[in-house]
């Protein structure tokens, strides 16, 4: 009796625990949308109330129809979707090489992965905008997506590397025994045991493009080809001066589709990073 008593004491203290931690990863998102309904006068004010003193839905269509966010989450979602698709293209293979071959370029290619994470991004921000310009893709969402593939190759390389390296070689070497080649070997035993690494490094590689700013800064010069990022930027002025309304609310729209998403596959998420966690 006094063990079962023990036994759901400390399963409410874990209950309460739980709900504590989800109030603290949430409340920033909960602040978020009740500010979006906040009158400009109601933010001004030192004591202000948790809850809207009216649901002012004039931030939501000031920046719906007067600051382009539309405009602006499309190029956003192009940039992301196209250079997820295009970096998970070269990983996939990429990485199986990596796992795989014990030839020299694939320990050089591990060596590049993590020397290129010792270098701040101002770093080569400088050599990568004159490499944009020469190429003529300064200011477009083309060149964009090119260095949003050149950023997330290595982070998607080491994860794959990670997935591939705990997929038994047994499976592999009875595909070779039976004639398969290495293109079907990779098509028809690997990647499908890859199905959860690459749903979690697709959905990590497509939040990094969609949140991703600096760089979004640094090459794009027009309003056209602003992304989301740049756009909830403009909402804070030169002199520190911040729109709270309606950047709570674009902010608010912009974490939408990211909800949206890891909600629909998170399933695939958590047993993609468990079985990318056995083996690195």
């Amino acid at each position: 009796m006094a063990n079962q008593k023990k036994l759901s004491l400390g399963n409410a203290i874990q209950y309460v625990i739980v709900v504590l931690y989800l109030f603290f990863l949430g409340f920033p998102f909960i602040w978020m949308f009740i500010t979006s309904f906040k009158t400009p006068i109601e933010l001004l004010e030192l004591d202000q109330s948790l809850i809207p003193e009216s649901f002012y839905i004039q931030n939501y269509v000031d920046i719906l129809e007067k600051r382009g966010l539309v405009r602006s989450a499309t190029n956003s979602a192009i940039v992301a979707i196209v250079s997820t698709v295009l970096t998970m293209v070269v990983a996939i293979p990429a990485g199986y090489a990596m796992a795989r071959l014990k030839a020299f370029y694939a320990k050089a290619t591990t060596g590049w992965i993590i020397f290129s994470q010792v270098f701040p991004l101002s770093l080569v921000i400088i050599p990568l905008f004159l490499a944009i310009r020469t190429l003529g893709l300064l200011d477009s969402l083309q060149g964009l997506i090119l260095v949003y593939v050149v950023a997330n190759l290595p982070f998607a390389l080491w994860m794959l590397r990670g997935y591939v390296a705990n997929i038994p070689t047994d499976l592999e070497e009875a595909g070779a025994i039976d004639g398969a080649s290495m293109f079907q070997i990779l098509r028809k035993i690997v990647i499908p045991l890859l199905i959860p690494g690459i749903v979690a490094t697709s959905l990590f590689t497509l939040l990094n493009s969609w949140n991703e700013f600096f760089f979004a800064l640094v090459l794009i010069q027009t309003p056209e080809n602003e992304t989301l990022p740049l756009t909830l930027a403009r909402f804070v002025g030169s002199e520190g001066q911040v729109l709270l309304g309606p950047l709570a609310a674009g902010a608010f729209l912009a974490t939408i589709p990211s909800l949206v998403v890891f909600g629909i596959i998170q399933r695939r998420i958590s047993s993609g990073l468990l079985a990318g966690a056995v083996k690195g």
